[in-house]
């Protein structure tokens, strides 16, 4: 449903990412492997990019919880009261 913060309700859903990270890249693979029985030595390339992406998610900077729009309305909320 959606968090209350004073009178105002936001729903966190709204804001998350449309997709999911690498998910792409993980089909492909996926797609490759079953094609191939299970034969990993011919989907190599796409083995490598599945795991770039998920390294470049990995040390992409982690959002900070203080930075989020519901911490901010509930410390608005706390401070109207």
């Amino acid at each position: 449903m959606g968090r209350k913060a004073g009178l105002i309700r936001i729903n966190p859903k709204k804001f998350a990412p449309a997709g999911k990270p690498c998910s792409k890249e993980l089909v492909s693979f996926l797609n490759c492997l079953a094609r191939n029985h299970n034969n990993d030595e011919k989907c190599v390339q796409l083995r490598d990019v599945m795991y770039a992406c998920i390294e470049a998610q990995k040390t992409q900077a982690k959002k900070s919880p203080y930075k989020t729009l519901n911490y901010h309305l509930q410390r608005l909320s706390k401070g109207i009261k």
